[in-house]
């Protein structure tokens, strides 16, 4: 079959070539001014005749044409030119953006196109935007730059996963992350072992462009997967000239972005003491601080009893020891190290990238650290005039130090439930454990274990392209993604997790193997000037397999050796194996007449292993249209109105990330006795199939005063239906659940770009880039007869209710004070006008809701001279947080914790007008999970501010030095808020879950950065 097809290409090009033997072969590259990155698409043509052709994806194309001829080349967003041929053989072109129209070109998945030709939504940056920015991974470096992309980093560890959801939540059980492609390979994204983030591998200085299909018709080329929007990365290649070689050197120093205020000696003596006597005065009816005789054996006793445990050596009543344990959780030596090497050229026939990167940054938190050294290398070869051959091959390695998730001990946040009046080491320079310290003290773990994550990443990427007439050409392409990740760790006999067993370690491993090819035809032609079709038809094969290996061991002889090969006993482990794969078959066809006049049709099929026996196959089909109405006679010339365009969109997409066999039936291992066995967990569903995405996109592009003022509003409704629910099955089949598609998602709202030139001199330029996005989302329908699903957890509030936000808090509501007994008060209905001090008898109610209102950014790019200035604030507004930690941290006394300073507030005397509880120890007022805990969310945040100065070119030519520019760049300088807790930006890693959100439970906080850089090009 191989062969026939080469010879039907071959002889397609034989007849092709000898239509215009009587003509030169020209041949050349089309660039923009904007980018200096090729143009594809572009249209070739020889003027007065009908031949023509376009120019393929790296700008290169070819045409017949005798020497008195001339060549026009002409593009929508850009001034079209003309080249008369002469003796030329070779004819280089870079198109100038036309002022009127929107020429930037961007991805749309299987090729590209200009911002003028689209008829969906995509929301596109530049590569160069984010180069500078210090974060360990691109996703982080989204904040506020797309509308209608909410970027969510979790905590302040670092290589730990990023929230990104693409016009809302589409899903309760199944995946919500959009899908990741970088040069046509579908990435890993999951799979990786604990809380790793797989993206942290990627060297974010080597991306070209980052375009967002956000609209169902704009990723319905990618079918079932595109549901929850696709990220299309195009990575930098080479240009024709002399080698540029450019290096970068960034040094920066970290920090919380915010410290919580907790109590220091003096005032947890107080609290605690005074906590121990209302215990006495509720239960016994004694006051032993007014009345000593009533000391003995009182609580308060206990109480003078465990200060003296806690203050160890030191003397807890004068105060000798005033511990800041959260001072000891965060590094003081945080901060970040980038150095990246580039080099790139090559001439008609071999264009080169090359890069190396080296990315070091110290975490705020102790014990927290990552650490990338990466290299690429892109070539692109024309082997002829028709045959391109191109291939990108990266590599990285990326060890990340780690430290335990949320709820565990050892995370170093926990550090702050310590007392102050507790020393952090002994006489004998020892750290402090229990029972001297209230809970483990994890600085233990600073010294006596160890954490280290550290992954392989392999990308390659290789193609072919033919030109097998002017007007028609196939590309075949083929990539791997190999991550190869291992985690040891190793926790003395002193820590937590050793201290019983004489040490104990534990190694993971995990490879993924995931490989990708595309093949497809791509057809352009121009008709009677007026018709510009574009067609694309091929298929698509994918395939992961993954492997994990996992084995614990106990008993060290010392805890200098830390390796499996000396603990004493296995007494564990485990291996698995799973994969998936995916066949496809998509199309596209893109009509444009008379320039104003637009049209896109696409459709998928998406064949995987993951879908049922009966529905093996999905067809994902999307439409859409767009009406340049300012190039109509009635506007066309119009001095204020330069563009005015109306789209819209209406498609069929998918979520896949159902899990590798879940329509199969599902057993899990046990045993009897001694024998082992298998029991059945999820009965089977040949029926089984993706969640089903509707979208309708309407959308109106105007661009005012020579493109002063551009932008974009866009309205949308998001439809899922056959939501993945497990569903209970009757227990004579076996099982008790079965996994079903039912249930219905609906997201709808608006977004809104606004982009300014406010102003435009010789030696000052001012620019203004402003993107707002308004979603909401309910979930109207649930499995037959089921109305919520409520919290999963007792200490989060969390639940999936019908005509509600995912994740809504439903518990009780706090209504304050009792100003006569200081007993904490519930609302017992839902008006809220009765109260009871009996939280058992509180009425659950929605109480809050994670999911923001609204959110956006605004970028101000200012430049004078030689100086630049970058200004990018973040806000979300609207959107609750649920402090679990509260329960222990800010309880009054309940607890021997340390406290937050607000409980200073707590209620003492009768007539007391106050929020918090009065203090008892032992006797809980107040700390159980409700509205108590609940904070709003919104902020405003200085993201990214970056100033830098080109040094003049004048003062390098000495050096041989064609560019320096040396800069500032400031991550997180200010946040502005009214959330109580560390930094609002925040969602704990205790539990990963689509609807547990907007929840922290000593999750840091995120990191504020200084750095100073340098660039230097010659």
């Amino acid at each position: 079959m191989k062969k026939v097809l080469l010879l039907i290409f071959f002889t397609l090009s034989f007849f092709g070539q000898a239509s215009y033997s009587q003509n030169v072969l020209i041949s050349g590259q089309i660039l923009s001014d904007e980018m200096g990155g090729p143009l594809s698409g572009v249209d070739v043509l020889v003027k007065g005749t009908t031949r023509r052709t376009v120019s393929d994806m790296d700008g290169r194309y070819t045409i017949q044409a005798s020497a008195n001829e001339t060549l026009v080349f002409s593009f929508i967003g850009f001034v079209s030119q003309e080249f008369a041929v002469g003796s030329a053989s070779t004819i280089n072109v870079t198109l100038n953006s036309d002022a009127k129209t929107i020429g930037e070109v961007v991805e749309v998945g299987y090729g590209s196109t200009t911002k003028g030709d689209l008829t969906v939504n995509i929301a596109s940056v530049k590569g160069d935007a984010l180069a500078t920015v210090p974060v360990p991974n691109f996703q982080e470096a989204l904040h506020g730059r797309l509308a209608g992309v909410f970027v969510e980093s979790s905590n302040g560890k670092l290589g730990e996963g990023v929230k990104i959801r693409v016009r809302g939540t589409t899903s309760i059980s199944g995946g919500n992350d959009p899908l990741y492609v970088i040069d046509g390979i579908p990435m890993t994204t999951t799979g990786a072992i604990g809380l790793y983030n797989p993206l942290s591998d990627i060297n974010f200085n080597d991306i070209e462009s980052f375009e967002v299909l956000k609209d169902a018709s704009a990723a319905a080329i990618y079918g079932a997967r595109a549901a929850n929007g696709v990220v299309l990365i195009t990575t930098r290649s080479g240009a024709k000239g002399k080698t540029k070689f450019n290096v970068g050197i960034q040094r920066g120093v970290s920090s919380p972005t915010r410290l919580r205020e907790f109590l220091n000696t003096s005032e947890y003596i107080e609290l605690m003491r005074e906590a121990g006597n209302n215990y006495d005065r509720r239960v016994f009816g004694t006051d032993p601080l007014n009345n000593p005789a009533d000391y003995p054996g009182s609580e308060l006793q206990f109480v003078d009893r465990e200060f003296d445990i806690l203050s160890g050596w030191s003397e807890w009543r004068t105060g000798e020891t005033d511990t800041d344990w959260q001072k000891q959780a965060f590094n003081p030596n945080a901060g970040t190290l980038n150095v990246n090497f580039s080099a790139s050229g090559g001439d008609e026939k071999t264009r080169f990238f090359f890069s190396g990167a080296y990315d070091k940054q110290d975490g705020i938190l102790i014990r927290n650290d990552f650490e990338r050294v990466s290299s690429r290398l892109r070539l692109d070869h024309n082997l002829n005039n028709r045959f391109l051959i191109g291939g990108s091959f990266y590599l990285a390695r990326v060890q990340n130090n780690k430290v335990s998730n949320d709820l565990a001990f050892n995370n170093p946040m926990q550090l702050v439930a310590l007392a102050p009046i507790t020393p952090i080491r002994d006489l004998n320079g020892q750290l402090y454990d229990r029972p001297t310290t209230t809970y483990y003290n994890n600085l233990i773990d600073s010294e006596n274990a160890e954490w280290l994550n550290t992954s392989f990443r392999n990308i390659t990427n290789i193609y072919g392209e033919y030109r097998l007439r002017d007007d028609l050409r196939f590309r075949s392409e083929f990539g791997v993604d190999i991550m190869n990740q291992n985690e040891e760790q190793f926790f003395g006999s002193r820590t937590n997790v050793g201290l019983s067993t004489n040490g104990n370690a534990r190694s993971r491993w995990t490879r993924i193997f995931n490989y990708n090819t595309n093949n497809y035809f791509t057809y352009t032609k121009n008709f009677a000037d007026k018709h510009d079709l574009e067609a694309i038809a091929g298929m698509s094969f994918q395939k992961s397999d993954q492997y994990f290996t996992f084995v614990e061991g106990q008993e060290f002889p010392f805890d200098e050796l830390r390796t499996l090969a000396s603990a004493a006993e296995i007494i564990g482990g485990s291996s698995s194996v799973t994969n998936f794969s995916f066949l496809s078959y998509f199309t596209r066809v893109n009509y444009k007449y008379a320039g104003k006049y637009l049209a896109t049709l696409s459709a998928r099929i998406d064949g995987s292993s993951r879908f049922g026996e009966n529905n093996k196959y999905g067809f994902f089909p999307a439409a859409s249209v767009g009406w340049i109405l300012s190039e109509e006679g009635f506007l066309k010339g119009n001095e204020k109105l330069s563009l005015l365009k109306l789209r819209a969109s209406y498609g069929l997409t998918g979520n896949s990330e159902i899990g590798d066999f879940n329509h199969l039936g599902i057993f899990g291992a046990t045993n009897y006795g001694t024998a082992s066995g298998i029991v059945p967990t999820i009965a089977p569903n040949p029926n089984l199939t993706w969640e089903n995405t509707t979208q309708l996109n309407l959308g109106l592009e105007f661009s005012l005063f020579n493109d002063r003022i551009t932008g974009e509003v866009d309205l949308y409704d998001k439809n899922t239906s056959g939501l993945l629910l497990n569903v209970p099955v009757p227990t004579t089949s076996g099982f008790n659940i079965q996994r079903q598609n039912v249930g219905r998602m609906q997201n709808y709202g608006m977004e809104i770009v606004l982009n300014s030139v406010n102003v435009a001199r010789q030696d000052f330029t001012w620019n203004t880039s402003f993107n707002f996005a308004r979603n909401i989302n309910r979930v109207r329908e649930l499995a037959p007869g089921q109305t919520s699903i409520p919290p999963a957890s007792s200490r989060f509030l969390n639940g999936v209710f019908i005509g509600q936000s995912i994740g809504v808090f439903y518990g009780p509501a706090y209504a304050g004070v009792d100003p006569a007994n200081g007993d904490a008060l519930y609302y017992t209905n839902a008006e809220r006008t009765e109260t009871t001090n009996n939280y058992n008898e509180a009425e659950r109610q929605f109480v809050g809701d994670p999911n923001p209102k609204f959110f956006g950014g605004i970028t101000n790019n200012l430049t004078y001279k030689n100086f630049d200035l970058s200004i990018l604030f973040q806000g979300v507004y609207g959107n609750d947080i649920f402090d679990a930690g509260n329960e222990f941290h800010s309880s009054v006394g309940f607890r021997f914790d340390n406290s937050t300073r607000d409980q200073l507030r707590r209620w003492q005397n009768p007539g007391d007008i106050t929020d918090v509880p009065q203090s008892r120890l032992g006797l809980c007022n107040g700390c159980r999970p409700s509205s108590r805990f609940i904070s709003d969310g919104s902020y405003l945040r200085l993201r990214t501010l970056t100033f830098g100065y080109n040094i003049p070119k004048a003062q390098l030519e000495r050096f041989k030095v064609n560019s320096m520019r040396v800069f500032f760049t400031g991550q997180n300088l200010l946040t502005l808020t009214n959330y109580k807790g560390w930094d609002p930006e925040v969602n704990t890693d205790y539990i990963i879950s689509n609807i547990l959100s907007g929840n922290n439970f000593y999750s840091a906080p995120q990191t504020k950065t200084f750095s100073l850089g340098i660039n230097v090009g010659f």
